[in-house]
């Protein structure tokens, strides 16, 4: 599978709020930070508690993709993150850098 087929099986797991395919993309070592800061969750385990409490916390929660960019092992995102129809919204940059065809960090600007 290319980067970008990754990135956006990812996306569709989270939308769907499938956590064990969501997290299937990631290396068992996956960083996951906001932009130059320090990582929040530093293993594929992390991950999935992290959005397990976030998938009960915000059971409409979807992410819509505005736009891809795709250059080498890594995949930038431009998304709108709505938390539910009618609730919190806010964009984010999600930028991944791939290992083996599959994501290994993740790095958010908000």
């Amino acid at each position: 599978m290319s980067n970008v087929t990754v990135a956006q099986k990812q996306l569709d797991a989270y939308n769907a709020q499938d956590l064990d395919t969501y997290v299937s993309y990631f290396t068992m070592d996956c960083v996951i930070s906001g932009l130059n800061g320090t990582p929040t969750e530093t293993s594929r385990d992390a991950l999935h508690a992290r959005y397990a409490k976030a998938f009960v916390q915000f059971p409409q929660n979807k992410a819509e993709l505005k736009n891809r960019i795709a250059v080498g092992n890594t995949v930038v995102d431009h998304e709108l993150v709505i938390r539910a129809p009618g609730g919190e919204q806010f964009e984010i940059i999600a930028i991944y850098t791939f290992k083996d065809g599959l994501i290994s960090r993740v790095d958010f600007a908000k």
